[in-house]
């Protein structure tokens, strides 16, 4: 029996199980309004700083493979494509790689592709969780090495019953054009003071077919599945361990080689006390352990047609631990604590690389500790400021590099200071904050590229990169009318670029960054509403005087839709502009810019419609027109693979899909 048989088998049986359930029990419960399919979304906390989603809403365009997909979704994201609608690896505000902090359940699940063919966001799906947050900028200093451009949690909520409820979960399907098809299960059983939650998911998707009509080399099968057992033996204490695996493939247009295995193991655990004292209202504590093995071959999902084999075994190690504390000193909230990690990365090759020993080639550890605390200034104004300090230590082991210096140790401060104000009489909220981070380079930027700086000893000559920012923006609710915008401008000294040529060479130059995204809403009746929201990013590397690499286009989105009490209508119409502020053969570690971009727009159509408060169907139409278009952020495709080795990847064509939910 296959993989994806053995794990199809059970999802199929419990949807079975959820729809004999939802019949029993239909008549029981009042029918609620149904959810509206997600194509935007304003800033909705810290007056429009941090945006938090449900990740188990239905989004379009089709809904949302890994958390690359997903977070598209959000104003300021963009995505280096190089495998169609999965593994993208995501850009905010023009800032790629780890420059953006990725996490689930607070632990970081860092990829080990040289190429970042398996970035971080390609281990999450994200269905699993409960809520995402984005932290816009250098403005949180909780979490290890903190991100530049922005923070992302993915999280799960420690699952609670009602009395004489002893069982809950929702259960998905998504059929889309191209052999698409996912499952999705998310079930809990238990009662009041422990229970035992199963995350299960699959998909798999064949190659797509674009405006053109030209077949692109871009089908993939994934699927996790996780276990959560959690204990709560009194009201105020709540203990969970976890354990997950995963596995899929990737076949990629824009790539030499295909993802054949993308192996995740994984196990947590967390104790989380409240309402300890007057003074501390909460300890938390969590370890958590990752291990991702990835193979990437030239045959496995391609024809070889007498090309030599090749194949690379990467893998990387994580393990994270944290202490956080939650206390109340005088009239200030703080969050304090503790935090570790420490990865390692190895590689073996060769078809024969599982008889091989692994080769480590680079360690990675930081100590940090942190503090964040709010103070309300008056019934309007509230002050946040918070200030860590990180103490890393990386180490190269790789025998062709020992004539150089093979530790690198530093210590990086980082910290910010914001101002949140409340205007009631003018229905307005706005913040303003400033923020500085110092960061380590990352592997991909000290261990893939051949030169840095112009040196072969690119571990010790990238310097470490420096970012101080200044984030505001405002909210404004009325009873009909709505808008909010969120902007920033900073400046990075020895920002880390990536010059590709007869050699890639990571270079240090200095860039000033700026832009924003803004959103405006009408209800024009209450079934009738619309919203329109825009994000632009500029760049501009000073030391060369050209502009800042991989940065994508103005892009707006308008949304009009009609909602009932049981279905809605709505449409989705993205308008992104041309490139024309480019650096050739500029870039980071996955693309480069190639040159300048054309223009485009797309027209989506969606409806939902809800039976009662557990069964809901969506349905969507992406590229209604069948456009033939790309995106500034590409790769040119593989010769290989039926390119021509100088043409962009075009995005998909025309592509139906429908999705079913059931919840109990």
């Amino acid at each position: 029996m296959s993989t994806s048989t053995y794990v199809l088998r059970p999802l199929a049986a419990m949807i079975s199980c959820a729809l004999y359930m939802q019949h029993a029990y239909a008549d029981q419960h009042i029918v609620r309004l149904t959810p509206i399919v997600s194509t935007a979304e304003k800033g909705n906390t810290a007056n429009g700083l941090i945006v938090v989603l449900n990740p188990k809403q239905p989004t379009q365009p089709i809904p949302s493979v890994d958390g690359a997909a997903y977070l598209q979704n959000v104003m300021g994201f963009n995505a280096v494509k190089s495998a169609g609608m999965v593994n993208s690896d995501i850009t905010f505000r023009g800032m790629f790689g780890s420059r953006i902090k990725v996490l689930s359940d607070n632990s970081e699940n860092l990829g080990a592709c040289g190429g970042r063919m398996d970035a971080p966001t390609s281990y999450i799906s994200p269905e699993r969780f409960d809520q995402m947050t984005v932290i816009k900028g250098p403005e949180t200093v909780r979490f290890a090495n903190p991100g530049s451009a922005a923070t992302v949690l993915f999280e799960s909520q420690p699952v609670q019953f009602n009395d004489g409820q002893f069982y809950k979960g929702q259960v998905s399907t998504v059929m889309g054009s191209f052999g698409r098809l996912d499952h999705n299960v998310d079930v809990a059983v238990g009662e009041q003071n422990y229970y035992a939650r199963l995350n299960a998911n699959r998909s798999v998707s064949n190659d797509y077919v674009d405006g053109t009509g030209k077949t692109v080399h871009a089908n993939w099968e994934k699927w996790n599945t996780d276990l959560a057992l959690g204990w709560r033996p009194t009201e105020h204490t709540w203990l969970e361990a976890t354990a997950g695996k995963a596995n899929g493939q990737v076949a990629y247009a824009g790539r030499g080689m295909d993802g054949t295995l993308f192996a995740r193991d994984h196990l947590g655990l967390r104790l989380q006390q409240t309402h300890i004292n007057d003074v501390i209202e909460k300890i938390d504590l969590q370890v958590n352990y990752n291990f991702n093995d990835h193979v990437m071959d030239n045959y496995g999902l391609r024809p070889l047609n007498q090309r030599m084999a090749m194949t690379s075994n990467v893998a990387r190690k994580t393990l994270n631990e944290r202490m956080e504390i939650t206390a109340h000193v005088r009239d200030w909230t703080l969050q304090t604590g503790l935090d570790h990690q420490y990865n390692s990365h190895s590689k073996r090759g060769t078809r024969a690389y599982k008889q091989l020993p692994r080769q480590k080639d680079m360690s990675f550890e930081s100590f940090g500790i942190f503090a964040e605390a709010s103070h309300d200034l008056s019934e309007q104004q509230k002050l946040v400021l918070g200030t860590r300090v990180d103490a890393v230590t990386v180490r190269d082991f790789r025998v062709a590099k020992q004539q150089f210096n093979q530790k690198r140790s530093q210590t990086l401060p980082s910290g910010f200071v914001r101002l949140e104000s409340e205007f009631p009489t003018l229905n307005t909220k706005t913040y303003v904050g400033i923020g500085h981070v110092q960061r380590m380079p990352d592997y991909w930027e000290i261990f893939s590229p051949s030169l840095g700086n112009g040196s072969t000893d690119a571990f010790n000559t990238v310097k470490t990169e420096k970012t101080t920012q200044l984030d505001l923006g405002y909210q404004y609710q009325g009873d009909d009318f709505n808008h909010w915008a969120s902007a920033y401008a900073g400046y990075v000294q020895d920002f880390i670029l990536t010059q590709y040529g007869t050699a890639t060479n990571a270079l240090n130059v200095n860039a000033k960054i700026a832009g924003g995204e803004f959103g405006v809403g009408y209800k024009f009746t209450p079934h009738i509403q619309t919203d329109v929201s825009a994000m632009y990013a500029w760049g501009e590397n000073t030391t060369q005087k050209r502009a800042l690499a991989q940065i994508a286009p103005l892009e707006a989105r308008v949304n009009l839709r009609y909602v009932a009490d049981q279905y809605s209508v709505g449409a989705l119409w993205r308008v992104v502009g041309s490139q024309h502020r480019y650096s050739q053969k500029q870039g980071n570690v996955v693309g480069y810019d190639l040159g300048p971009s054309q223009g485009f727009a797309t027209l989506s159509l969606n409806g939902a419609y809800r039976w009662n408060n557990g069964v809901t169907l969506a349905l969507g139409i992406d590229n209604m027109f069948d456009r033939t278009y790309s995106e500034h952020l590409n790769k040119l495709g593989n010769a290989n693979v039926g390119f021509s080795g100088t043409e962009q990847i075009n995005n998909i064509g025309r592509n139906y899909w429908a999705r079913i939910e059931f919840k109990f």
